[in-house]
């Protein structure tokens, strides 16, 4: 019997509507990434180490219990504070989190207030544990990071907001140091928005260097970075550390002379066909006036297709590979783009609304960390087909799951939908989730 908010269609009137199909939540697919998270930890770390200066005798929703909440929306793209009043009672979250409510939108609007630059250390601490957890399942040859900033827009009077010139926009200018390997995001830092790129890039790396040379000690190191981190500064650092470095020189007159013969050559080359590309590789000792001593650059002169003029690339570098090897290696950092676009758009990384920079720069730690236990989560249990997709379409493929919620007196049973096409991708998560083998402190 038609209920009185069924509706029909006006293109085919025997399709009835209503919402009276009982208790169907929409994001069962959550339950692969609770379960991953149990796994490696993720829970006992979070709460054992995450505490914030509260003043309050006694809460509903502890803070770690909170600092999951927020996890798990921002992974199922409920991005606002505001998503909390909407999800109070969602049978997933609720089921994930072990609570009968979550925690509401003044919960986590109070819960951001109250963090400080005690929670910054404690979340870069449960990011760096939780990386070490994951290390023991998997563990990179090499470390390359993969150095870089980019904009968070800002409004009004929020502290720190500042007119960025390379980016002809008033924000932040956060600092980021991806592995450029695997995606993990190695470390995150909300700067004031005119700060230059290789302001403070030393004193950056140089901890996140220093952790990797103690605990991973034969591991090697690289770094890439463009022109905004020729720094001597970033130079000294890295050469001190033992971390192989290739990072671009902006060219200009004198980089061009010392790289004369080489363009003579590509000149001469090219003489009687102005059509094809062509390239000459070189390098040669440099010593600009801001460094105490020379250093080795390699440069690529090409001559592109259908074009007359030369085009320039100068790499420094501690590599002992020959020229177009460097050169190369310096490219591939044209993934870290792609990283920072996922961040931003997947993670809502730029979700920087408070007028504390502080508070910004921890809202900036819970999605970095959102961000890697997903990125973790991808490389480790998802199915193998699905690993090179990005977070909205693994999102819409197997997290976007309905289910009918079923209570027994013992059990609570998710029936995931029949017809779901990613099934296979769901059993073989599951199954390599159970299969990981971390070493839990």
């Amino acid at each position: 019997m038609d209920s009185l908010h069924t509706l029909s269609l006006e293109s085919n009137s025997q399709i009835k509507i209503n919402f009276d199909g009982g208790d169907l939540p929409s994001d069962a697919g959550l339950l692969l990434f609770k379960e991953f998270l149990f796994k490696i930890g993720a829970d006992k770390i979070i709460n054992n180490l995450f505490k914030t200066n509260d003043t309050a005798g006694h809460r509903i929703h502890k803070d770690g219990d909170i600092l999951l909440q927020v996890i798990y929306q921002i992974i199922n793209a409920y991005f606002e504070d505001d998503c909390a009043d909407e999800l109070t009672n969602e049978p997933v979250m609720t089921a994930i989190l072990n609570k009968d409510a979550l925690a509401s939108q003044p919960t986590l609007s109070r819960f951001y207030n109250r963090m400080d630059a005690d929670t910054l250390e404690q979340l870069a601490q449960i990011n760096h544990e939780l990386c070490k957890i994951v290390y023991t399942i998997k563990k990179p040859e090499l470390m390359l990071f993969d150095i870089d900033t980019t904009l968070f827009e800002a409004y009004g009077k929020q502290e720190g907001r500042g007119f960025n010139y390379h980016y002809q926009a008033n924000g932040y200018h956060p600092l980021l140091c991806y592995d450029g390997v695997t995606g993990d995001l190695l470390k995150a830092e909300l700067r004031e928005g005119a700060k230059y790129c290789s302001n403070g890039a030393g004193d950056f790396m140089e901890p996140l260097l220093a952790e990797y040379r103690s605990e991973y000690p034969e591991m090697p190191l690289y770094l890439r970075g463009d022109s905004g981190f020729a720094s001597p500064d970033l130079y000294e650092t890295l050469e001190e550390k033992d971390c192989k470095y290739a990072i671009r020189l902006k060219e200009n007159p004198n980089l061009r002379k010392l790289a004369r013969d080489e363009d003579e050559a590509l000149y001469h080359a090219t003489k009687h066909n102005q059509v094809d590309y062509a390239v000459e590789y070189g390098e040669f000792m440099y010593q600009a006036g801001t460094w105490n001593h020379p250093r080795r650059v390699v440069f690529k002169i090409e001559k592109p297709y259908g074009q007359m003029v030369h085009m320039y690339t100068f790499i420094v570098t501690t590599m002992d590979s020959a020229p177009y090897q460097v050169i190369q290696f310096y490219c591939g950092r044209g993934k870290m783009e792609n990283y920072i676009k996922e961040g931003k758009s997947g993670f809502v990384f730029a979700s920087v609304s408070s007028n504390s920079m502080v508070v910004n720069a921890n809202r900036l730690q819970v999605h970095v960390l959102a961000y890697n236990l997903f990125d973790w989560f991808k490389r480790l249990a998802l199915a193998v087909s699905m690993r090179k997709q990005q977070i909205d379409t693994i999102r819409l493929k197997l997290l976007k799951i309905a289910a009918r919620v079923v209570k027994s007196a013992r059990y609570k049973y998710f029936k995931l939908c029949s017809s779901c096409p990613y099934k296979k991708e769901f059993y073989e998560t599951l199954e390599n989730i159970h299969k990981l083998r971390p070493q839990l402190t």
